[in-house]
């Protein structure tokens, strides 16, 4: 790394801001004594980190974004590239007899932000032109969603799916779109074939529009299972070939390979799947772990990593036409412009603390740290996505949950079983689903 910057900074009242790789890499403000948060395991290193970071040690790292306020009355230094179509450096700051010394492995520009805020307001105002530099256009307001996710998990069924349908309409929920998460496919990767909890995607999308609702569902674009058809019968179109797959991880108990989208059959299939989708009557889309389309290794192509991903993306769009698109698992700033909507932070779940420690896994501590930490981007560059409200009785600290949703939710998604709602869950429920969320959440000054 090349050292780029060196900043008097008072070790007590200095500040930090470090942002993450993707949608679930914590994100936060830090106090200069503090200990960031780092991936606690190889199999959350993969899935939720960069794979460049690899260092555990207590330097401050960032990517492609680290803003510094040395104390309370100063400027805030912003340090970040200039646009998300190229390489995203990954930036160090180590704090040294009161210098706060800043490395990239790749040119950035600095910025001295001398206004109102302190470092969320220089926020606000970098994001402001970081949007016009890539070229985000209008953006699109989210429709209000329920989601199967968060109770039924990978084990949905189609009569679930049904059955929630009809509470919407009993319990007069303001839902736009009903939602189908993972679980309906038989294998990560195949997603036109059917888990046997599904008889047909079609009828289901009937139901929904049949009462005056609009039809959503979740894909992992760029991923094949280990298990699935698409890699037995496809291995030429993983990234690295079919003798050397790169490793993009490891979940739904088998091993994830990397989809090649420079690959003419590899394009060629994720334009079958989106359009055969959106033709069944889909118009709301939510493409997840698509991380591991931006993945390092042999390509078809001789493209980088980042600019495969993007292209990934921008066919997926081409197919799917003027569908709603929310993007999950994602690179952050090499995706600006490409989405209407975006995860900002991991997920959250039933429990408030994430049971490996790790602040990049699942719970509700961990979506607020970093959904909070990117408020700014909210209307800026798309709509943010705090995750989904759930506020059933079973759900520790719900009512902290339903706050950080009611204060930085620009997408309002109900994941709850409707039937398990108590009367103060289903009240806060219809609320929230009936709010019009604000334009931007840090305002710019």
């Amino acid at each position: 790394m090349e050292r780029i910057a060196e900043i008097p900074i008072d070790e007590a009242r200095g500040r930090l801001y470090e942002h993450g790789w993707q949608s679930w890499t914590p994100t936060a403000t830090y106090r200069v004594g503090d200990r960031p948060f780092r991936p606690l395991s190889k199999r959350n290193r993969v899935l939720h980190y960069q794979r460049k970071s690899e260092s555990l040690d207590e330097a401050f790292r960032a990517d492609g974004l680290l803003a510094v306020q040395p104390d309370e009355a100063a400027p805030v230094h912003v340090f970040a590239v200039p646009d998300g179509l190229g390489v995203i450096p990954s930036i160090r700051a180590e704090v040294r007899d009161g210098r706060l010394l800043v490395s990239a492995d790749a040119s950035l520009e600095e910025h001295v932000d001398d206004g109102p805020g302190g470092i969320d307001g220089a926020l606000a105002r970098w994001a402001d032109a970081f949007a016009v530099r890539t070229g985000v256009s209008a953006i699109r307001p989210a429709p209000t969603v329920w989601c199967s996710w968060y109770h039924y998990f990978t084990d949905v069924r189609e009569a679930d799916m049904v059955e929630n349908l009809e509470a919407i309409g009993r319990l007069q929920l303001p839902v736009e779109v009903v939602q189908l998460d993972d679980g309906y496919q038989s294998e990560v990767g195949d997603w036109l074939s059917l888990s046997d909890r599904f008889a047909s995607l079609t009828a289901l999308v009937d139901g929904i529009r049949a009462e005056g609702r609009r039809a959503g569902i979740w894909v992992a674009p760029f991923l094949a299972g280990a298990r699935s058809a698409l890699a037995a019968q496809h291995p030429d179109w993983l990234v690295g070939g079919p003798d050397a797959p790169v490793d993009a991880g490891y979940n739904w108990d088998q091993d994830l390979f990397a989809l090649d989208t420079t690959h003419p059959g590899a394009r060629a299939y994720l334009e079958d799947v989106f359009g055969t989708l959106r033709g069944w009557g889909f118009d709301y889309f939510k493409i997840d772990f698509v991380y591991a389309g931006g993945l390092a290794g042999r390509r078809h192509e001789d493209v980088s990593p980042l600019a495969a991903y993007r292209s990934g993306v921008e066919l997926i769009r081409d197919s799917i036409g003027d569908a709603y698109l929310l993007g999950c698992g994602a690179p952050i700033l090499p995706s600006v412009g490409l989405f209407d909507a975006m995860r900002i932070s991991p997920d959250t779940g039933p429990v408030y603390e994430p049971g490996d420690g790790d602040m990049s896994s699942p719970s509700s501590r961990a979506a607020i740290v970093t959904g909070a930490a990117r408020a700014f981007q909210h209307g800026r560059f798309w709509v943010n996505d705090p995750d989904c409200l759930i506020v059933r009785p079973a759900v520790e600290r719900r009512e902290e949950w339903a706050a950080h949703v009611a204060r930085f939710g620009g997408l309002r998604a109900s994941s709850d079983r409707l039937e398990d709602l108590d009367d103060w869950g289903l009240e806060t429920t219809r609320t929230l689903l009936s709010e019009t969320p604000p334009a931007v959440f840090v305002p710019s000054v």
